[in-house]
C-alpha cells in the first residue's frame, strides 16, 4: 500500500504514520511527481487539485480533518473515490472547553466588566443561574454530541439541532424547520457546529437572528459559511460604546470561524466592541488519535472492509 500525505506538518504525519503501517511505503506531496503517481491512498488537508488529479489508480481519500467542505468543493476531487474524514479524533473536547469558555463568559457576565473596566467603572451584575440559561447546540454529529453533552454536564439545560431526528440523553432534541425555529426561540446562547453544505450555508441570518431572544449571545466554533456576517453586524447594532450595551438584538458573538480565513484586515468584524474573534483555534487536531483514525481506514480500506464513508451529496 502507498500512501501520499499532504498537509502544513507531512512530514511529521508521514513519519509517525509509517511507525503505524510499518507494511505501507508512505510519502509527502514533495516526492517525485512518479512517486505521487503511483499513490493508493491520500492522506490529505486541503490539497491542490492537482495533487488529487495525479494518483493513477487512487483507491481512498483520508481528510485529515472533521470538515469536509474544502475537499468536496475542490474542482480536482476525482469521482467515485470514497473519502474518510477524521471523526471526533480529541478535537471535540477541545472545542467543548471552547464552548464551555464562551458559555460563561457571557452567563457570567465578563463582557460587560470588560467594557467597565474600559470605563473605570465598578458596578456587579446579578448573576443569572445555570439552570436559567439555556443553551442550543445546531449540529449533533461526533462533535456536536460530545459538546452538547459536555454543556450539559455543567448544569445548563441543552437544546440540540440537527438536520434528522437524533436522541441522545439529557439534551433536548430537535430536527426539522419546525425545530429550528423553536431552538432559536428560546436559547440564551447559540453555538454553531454544523458542516458547510448548500442547506446550512447563512443559516443564521436575518431571519434567523430575529428569532433570538432580546440579549442572546452567538458561539461559533464551526464553519466560516454558517452565518451572514453583514446580517450578524446589524443584529449586533452601532459599534460606538458611547451608544450603551443594549442596542441591537445580539448582545455579542465569539467566533472562530469566518467566510474568508485568515481574516481580512479591513473586515468591520475585527472592530467590534461586542466580538471576540480567534484565528480558528478551537478544535486543532490531536495528532495521536488522528493517526490511529487515520491508519484504521487505511487498514479497512485495503482489507475492503465496511467503513463510514463521507456522504458527497450531503457534504458530510
Amino acid at each position: 500500500m502507498k500512501v501520499l500525505v499532504h498537509s502544513d506538518d507531512a512530514e511529521q504525519w508521514r513519519d509517525a504514520l509509517a511507525k503505524r503501517l510499518p507494511d505501507a511505503e508512505v510519502f509527502t506531496s514533495s516526492a517525485p511527481a512518479e512517486k505521487r503517481r503511483e499513490a493508493d491512498y491520500l492522506a490529505v488537508w486541503k490539497p491542490s487539485a492537482e495533487l488529487l488529479g495525479e494518483p493513477a489508480r487512487l483507491k481512498g481519500i483520508v481528510n485529515l480533518g472533521a470538515g469536509v467542505d474544502a475537499l468536496l468543493n475542490n474542482p480536482g476531487l476525482p469521482a467515485g473515490v470514497p473519502i474518510v474524514k477524521l471523526r471526533d479524533a480529541g478535537m471535540a473536547e477541545l472545542i467543548g472547553d471552547y464552548v464551555r469558555y464562551g458559555i460563561l463568559h457571557f452567563q457570567r457576565d465578563f463582557d460587560r466588566y470588560r467594557r467597565q473596566q474600559a470605563r473605570h467603572e465598578w458596578h456587579e451584575h446579578t448573576v443569572i443561574d445555570k439552570s436559567d440559561w439555556p443553551v442550543g447546540v445546531l449540529g449533533l454529529g461526533a462533535i456536536g454530541a460530545k459538546v452538547a453533552a459536555m454543556v450539559a454536564a455543567d448544569g445548563f439545560p441543552v437544546h440540540g439541532w440537527s438536520r434528522s431526528p437524533k436522541q441522545l440523553e439529557g439534551i433536548t432534541c430537535q430536527h426539522g424547520e419546525a425545530g429550528l425555529d423553536a431552538l432559536l426561540g428560546r436559547v440564551k446562547s447559540l453555538v454553531l457546529l454544523l458542516p458547510d453544505t448548500a442547506e446550512t450555508r447563512h443559516i443564521i441570518d436575518q431571519a434567523a437572528l430575529a428569532k433570538l431572544p432580546e440579549g442572546a449571545s452567538l458561539i461559533n466554533p464551526g464553519r466560516g459559511s454558517l452565518i451572514d456576517e453583514v446580517d450578524l453586524l446589524d443584529a449586533l447594532g452601532p459599534d460606538s460604546e458611547g451608544q450603551g450595551e443594549t442596542e441591537g438584538r445580539l448582545r455579542g458573538a465569539l467566533l472562530d470561524a469566518f467566510t474568508e480565513e485568515p481574516l481580512p484586515a479591513d473586515s468591520p468584524l475585527w472592530s467590534h466592541p461586542r466580538l471576540w474573534i480567534t484565528p480558528h483555534m478551537a478544535g486543532p487536531t490531536p495528532l495521536g488519535e488522528a493517526l490511529d483514525q487515520v491508519a484504521e481506514a487505511l487498514r479497512a480500506f485495503e482489507a475492503g472492509e465496511p467503513i463510514e464513508t463521507v456522504d458527497r451529496d450531503a457534504g458530510y
